[in-house]
């Protein structure tokens, strides 16, 4: 089992996955987004069952009801919410709402998991919060849709932000449930978001690089990412991995701005600046052991 230490690293390496989605997504803008995140997610499901069948552990795939409710209700909630919310309201406006996420999970450790919240930790997570709005929060788009629909959007927005900061910082009291079932919640997704493709979508199949990112993305941060991230929030620190959640939208800019396909800027720049100001801080603050429970 890793220590604190190695499960903060394995949060950060979600984190780091987390920043390429959007250049793999781009690479994939023609195919819906709920088809896509069947193919991405049924990938993620074949690679994760596989190599838990070859550490020869399937049996751990055997979860009670309550682990599969945490688990499919976070991966497929946030993901049904998130894509949801961009059908609705400007995409800026979204993105930044959706990225409360981590302010959560800070705000959520101290009652749900009884963490000491410290002057760091504020500090830190109000120097991301700040450097989120400053790179997303620069480019309100205007749509040709009503005041009702964009407030729908950014109620989804937020109950996506919600769903997932419950799903990382409950992970903790699901302590008894190995990091393995990930693979079957996963598998469990990628069925609900085909059905609810079927449902509401054209079904338009990827073609030539498509795949290639869509298999990058499954084996990625739709995949691995997730693995990584319940080890950080069960034995790592949530304060910590929710405060340096907030490089996820400025790294996701800076890889769009060296892929040539964003345009870098001042903004950019001060953002990239206040985030990694934000997550220092928060290093510095004590991170004290909590322990786990079961289900």
């Amino acid at each position: 089992m890793a220590g604190a230490g190695g499960a903060n690293l394995a949060g950060a390496g979600a984190i780091a996955l987390w920043a390429i989605l959007a250049l793999l997504a781009r690479e994939c803008a023609r195919i819906p987004p709920l088809e896509l995140t069947a193919f991405a997610f049924s990938v993620s499901a074949v690679i994760g069952v596989s190599v838990v069948a070859w550490r020869g552990r399937l049996a751990l795939l055997r979860q009670p009801g309550l682990a599969w409710v945490h688990g499919v209700g976070g991966l497929a909630g946030y993901h049904a919410r998130s894509f949801a919310a961009f059908g609705f309201a400007p995409a800026a406006e979204a993105n930044l709402i959706n990225y409360s996420w981590p302010l959560l999970i800070v705000l959520f450790a101290a009652p749900v998991l009884g963490l000491r919240l410290t002057w760091r930790h504020g500090v830190g997570t109000l120097l991301g919060a700040a450097g989120c709005v400053l790179l997303l929060g620069g480019a309100a788009s205007a749509g040709e849709v009503s005041v009702a629909q964009v407030w729908i959007g950014y109620a989804l927005a937020f109950g996506a932000a919600i769903t997932w900061a419950l799903y990382s910082v409950t992970s903790r009291r699901m302590g008894a449930v190995p990091t393995e079932a990930v693979a079957a919640f996963c598998a469990a997704s990628a069925v609900l978001a085909t059905v609810a493709h079927l449902a509401f979508e054209t079904t338009l199949m990827p073609r030539g690089g498509e795949w290639l990112a869509i298999l990058a993305m499954g084996a990625g941060p739709v995949g691995a990412a997730f693995f990584l991230w319940d080890i950080g929030m069960k034995r790592g620190d949530p304060r910590l991995l929710g405060t340096l959640a907030y490089a996820t939208p400025v790294a996701s800019t800076l890889l769009l701005c060296v892929a040539g396909v964003a345009q870098a800027s001042l903004r950019l720049g001060f953002a990239a600046l206040l985030v990694a100001g934000g997550g220092i801080i928060a290093a510095k603050a004590a991170s004290p052991a909590v322990p786990s429970r079961s289900p």
